[in-house]
């Protein structure tokens, strides 16, 4: 969000002093106190009836939501409280809409399909009764087709909404509109993938699901299995995990797309335990958490005879099961088939087979709700504050 300042030096999300800290040199946007626009002031009097004992809400103090790099202890506790309160938000909007959002428009811009994680936004804000413009292939059906740039893009859709949505195929794409907007922007997700710019949306409800189905994040061992060279949902993972104490990571990977030495020199600087294993069952026996990916085809070149040894090498089944500890889950970013069942009409290969469903410790439909509950605090957060 541009022209923006920080105004509340509380430690939490995203002040410039707090993520300083994580990486050096990364502009942090907090709403100043003059940044609200009379739209916004207009659907905030209006958002829900106003009682003489009534507080005044607190003013937002998260900014513009880019990279995972954004987020310290702090930062992530206060989301995920506010996740947590948004899951009786949800459960109670089907009988008494939430008003919390009232008033409010977003705008989803997706220059890439993404229909899962534009219907969770956009779910999202309805949820607290916000409104949606939405697109979702911008890249075709927009005027970037005729060669708008991403800026003029940005500048046009802000004055039609009060917060911007977007999912792009360019790396710094988000920055760039950040800093060109006068109203939040949230990066949906990233799709280079580099230590600077990682998927935060999946990390974020990553960490909230352990959190909730484990109790605690301090002490966890967690199991990145898969595609770990290319997989941004693991890397992220990895690097927010990372904010808290008495962590140990195994990586389970082809050697082919093993965990790249960016993400494990930062762990080094963490002081996080990781090691790296070729036996799924015996690291499946010690860890909280297994969180499998997919092998990816395309990332072997013309080496198929390494993809296809990959392929079948790595995937949880009744005999991951049986060595799991009975407090653990399983997690997957979904979705779970092989790459090939896109390509071919063939029986697809699953990374996670079907029997396991039904086990307790399945607990990758419940991560993809609680993107729901992540995307909710983040644009309440945004817009109205904690």
């Amino acid at each position: 969000m541009a022209a923006a300042s920080a105004t509340l030096p509380r430690p939490g999300l995203l002040t410039p002093s707090n993520v300083a800290k994580l990486q050096p040199g990364l502009r942090v946007l907090v709403p100043s106190s003059s940044s609200s626009s009379p739209r916004r002031a207009v659907a905030t009097a209006g958002a829900a009836p106003a009682t003489a004992a009534a507080a005044p809400s607190p003013r937002p103090r998260l900014g513009d939501v880019i990279e995972s790099q954004q987020f310290d202890r702090d930062a992530l506790n206060e989301i995920f409280e506010v996740a947590r309160e948004m899951e009786a938000v949800e459960r109670g909007s089907h009988g008494a809409p939430s008003r919390i959002l009232e008033g409010y428009l977003m705008a989803t811009l997706f220059y890439e399909p993404s229909t899962r994680t534009r219907l969770s936004f956009e779910g999202a804000m309805r949820r607290l009764g916000g409104e949606v413009l939405t697109t979702e292939n911008a890249r075709e059906f927009s005027s970037a087709a005729k060669g708008e740039t991403l800026e003029d893009t940005i500048r046009t859709v802000e004055g039609y909404s009060d917060i911007i949505v977007l999912r792009h195929f360019e790396s710094g794409a988000a920055r760039r509109a950040a800093d060109t907007a006068n109203i939040p922007v949230i990066n949906a997700e990233v799709i280079r993938v580099t230590l600077g710019t990682l998927a935060f949306g999946w990390a974020l409800l990553d960490v909230y699901t352990i959190k909730r189905e484990i109790g605690s994040l301090d002490g966890i061992k967690l199991g990145l299995v898969g595609d770990l060279a290319n997989g941004r949902t693991v890397r992220s993972l990895a690097y927010l995990i990372a904010q808290y104490q008495n962590i140990k990571i195994y990586f389970v990977s082809p050697d082919v797309v093993k965990m790249k030495d960016d993400i494990k020199d930062y762990l080094n600087s963490q002081g996080v335990e990781w090691e790296e294993s070729s036996d799924l069952l015996e690291v499946a026996s010690k860890c909280d958490v297994i969180y499998q990916t997919r092998i990816q085809k395309e990332r072997f070149g013309e080496r198929i005879d390494l993809y296809e040894a990959a392929r079948g090498k790595y995937i949880v089944d009744k005999k991951v099961l049986d060595v799991l500890p009975k407090h653990a889950i399983i997690m997957h970013p979904l979705p779970r088939l092989d790459e090939d069942s896109r390509e071919f009409n063939v029986h697809a290969l699953l990374w996670i087979t079907k029997d396991v469903d039904s086990d307790p410790r399945a607990a990758y439909f419940r991560q993809a709700k609680n993107g729901l509950y992540i995307r909710m605090a983040l644009l309440k957060l945004l817009l109205v504050g904690h």
